[in-house]
């Protein structure tokens, strides 16, 4: 079941200006892709493409050398988990993300999944590349099936989850993964994404909600729109 311990409460945003700062602001990186690659998450590269809203390089990204060892395919499983907060019915997580080529085919597609953990202060995402650890629950993955029928979009796009189906306020986290089967440099799929202009609403009084449990468990809603 969810918890319903304190944590802080605030409403967030985040930026990306500096994605070296993100670790003291409460955000924890794992890079669990195998085999594992020569990066993480990093700041924007504007060879690829410029930032959603401020400074060129403001803007957090990952790409396909998150894994890779070049001897084969590889998985890529590199999560940006948030800062710890309570989580209520009705707040509201929003964000841009595009990835740097019109992926209409199914080469060298991204994917990226939003998740969440109820377990208060835990970063437990496991220790493989398939394994989420705490974070159980899938709010949205885009691109799930590579380019089959939908895709990862190339222009800066717009999504919102709203959270629902809490049994009342509960501390955890939500993680961004940027998830990628036979990813890498000698595989098939992954390339280059960048996140920006997060935002995390919290709903002042919860309790006025309405409550969408499905056993206990929380409901995603979400959209989205172009930028």
């Amino acid at each position: 079941m969810l918890s319903a311990t304190t944590a802080h409460g605030q409403s967030f945003s985040e930026d990306f200006n500096s994605v070296p700062m993100l670790t003291g602001a409460g955000w924890v990186m794992q890079n669990n892709s195998q085999a594992l690659g020569t990066t993480g998450w990093f700041q924007g590269n504007t060879i690829e493409f410029s930032a959603f809203d401020g400074p060129a390089n403001s803007y957090v990204a990952a790409n396909f050398e998150n894994a890779g060892n070049g001897a084969g395919q590889d998985t890529i499983s590199n999560w940006l988990i948030s800062p710890l907060r309570t989580f209520s019915n009705g707040d509201i997580l929003s964000f841009y993300t595009r990835s740097a080529t019109n992926q209409i085919s199914s080469v060298f597609v991204d994917r990226l999944q939003v998740r969440f953990s109820s377990a208060g202060a835990s970063t437990n995402v496991g220790n493989s590349a398939t394994s989420t650890g705490d974070f159980t629950q899938l709010l949205l993955d885009i691109n799930a099936q590579y380019g089959v029928g939908t895709q990862y979009p190339s222009i800066w796009t717009y999504y919102e989850i709203t959270f629902s189906g809490l049994p009342g306020p509960t501390s955890g986290r939500f993680a961004f993964r940027y998830f990628v089967e036979d990813g890498g440099p000698a595989g098939d799929r992954s390339n280059y994404i960048g996140i920006d202009s997060l935002v995390y609403t919290q709903i002042p009084e919860p309790g006025a909600l309405a409550l969408f449990a499905v056993s206990g468990f929380l409901i995603p809603r979400r959209r989205r729109r172009r930028a």
